[in-house]
């Protein structure tokens, strides 16, 4: 509350619906200083349990779509509670009131639709599940509560036309395209609230889109910097690095660069990746681990097929919608003191479009997260710096 996430009208429905009420007895909290995910057993260590259950941390509740078995982590996190902090300035985007009608996409541990339906009132918020495990989980939790919200089983990127129309539409999952059949099953001035980011990187940011009166589009500015797990059927298609790079990054045609590492990367949360992202289309970006005062930064073009499959995490082994692989790739050593070196490779110059980019947002004063929007229509979406009529198609289309 101190710091304004916490509003004074949702003070009600966070004390009636605890984080700590929803989580399973096995969770992994993120470590923040340790940087890494921390099995913790509500059985084993209930005081701790609670601490991170209450904590502005994120807590993951699921690994590997429920494969992974035991307490130690993963592959992949795919399912997990966010921190409370970014839930409640999400509900804030959402601007919901008593009575609306509420299709949240991805039930998870149902904490945010309870929340909403603590606010919306009871039989107001249907929220979809596409893993079968944790459908089944949230009916339980709904159960509890009271059956104040309806789960659903199945693919949420479909959204749920027969609860249509709905005032507000909330996805609690990542997107590299907004659905259009969420915009259809949104009334004209209802609001659509997810997060949703490009190809390049994880570095997403929450849009705020509101309906149009004639129902065929929506638009509106994004609210500020996330990072949550992607909607499953717009995961990407994973390869090796060495499909790319099949012998010596010297192989690649060698140039250098005055940027820094530190100001290309920036801060974690910046606009830097977010907006490299709006400019460079169909390409992934790869930070490694620094080493003997060196950093490499690897680029990897996605070819034009599978920008149809919104890819974000991985690679395209080829062309899974049609489309040829891309094999461009690109390499920037950022080293302490010294010049960095470059390398790239393929029909495209990756580095020098990511370059260019960097330039471009330079050039505009830097601009931050929420200068930047998104109209989605039929045909497809299209971003913007300040004025809705200066767009440009988003990456991938």
């Amino acid at each position: 509350m101190a710091a304004g996430v916490l509003s004074p009208d949702w003070v009600s429905a966070y004390l009636a619906v605890p984080r700590s009420a929803v989580l399973p007895d096995l969770i992994w909290s993120f470590d923040m200083a340790a940087g890494r995910s921390v099995p913790v057993s509500r059985t084993e260590s209930p005081e701790v349990w609670r601490e991170y259950a209450d904590a502005d941390v994120p807590v993951v509740t699921q690994w590997d779509d429920g494969k992974r078995s035991g307490a130690e982590p993963g592959e992949a996190p795919t399912s997990s509670a966010s921190m409370p902090s970014v839930v409640f300035r999400m509900l804030q985007d959402v601007d919901l009131h008593p009575g609306h009608k509420v299709l949240e996409i991805g039930a998870a541990t149902l904490w945010n639709a309870l929340l909403m339906a603590h606010r919306a009132g009871p039989g107001n918020v249907t929220t979809m599940e596409v893993d079968g495990a944790l459908a089944a989980a949230a009916r339980a939790t709904a159960a509890r509560f009271g059956d104040s919200v309806r789960v659903l089983h199945g693919d949420g990127s479909r959204g749920h036309p027969e609860g249509a129309p709905y005032d507000r539409i909330m996805a609690t999952c990542g997107v590299r395209s907004v659905p259009f059949a969420w915009v259809e099953q949104c009334r004209p001035g209802g609001v659509i609230v997810a997060p949703w980011g490009t190809q390049y990187s994880h570095g997403d940011a929450v849009a705020r889109l509101v309906v149009a009166p004639d129902g065929k589009s929506a638009a509106g500015r994004f609210t500020g910097p996330v990072e949550f797990m992607k909607l499953r059927s717009q995961r990407p298609a994973a390869v090796e690095h060495s499909a790319y790079v099949t012998g010596s990054v010297a192989d690649g045609e060698e140039s250098s660069t005055t940027l820094t590492e530190a100001e290309f990367l920036g801060e974690r949360f910046g606009p830097e990746r977010f907006v490299l992202g709006l400019r460079v289309p169909r390409c992934l970006h790869v930070v490694a681990d620094k080493g003997d005062g060196g950093r490499p930064v690897w680029f990897y073009g996605l070819g034009e097929g599978v920008g149809d499959r919104r890819l974000s995490d991985g690679l395209p082994s080829d062309g899974p919608s049609g489309g040829a692989r891309d094999a461009s790739w690109a390499c920037v050593l950022f080293r302490d003191g010294d010049t960095a070196r470059v390398w790239q490779s393929g029909p495209r110059r990756l580095w020098d479009e990511v370059e260019d980019a960097f330039h471009w947002w330079e050039g505009r004063g830097r601009p931050e997260h929420t200068r930047f929007g998104l109209t989605v229509t039929a045909e497809g979406e299209r971003v913007w710096l300040d004025d809705p009529a200066d767009s440009w198609p988003t990456p991938g289309r």
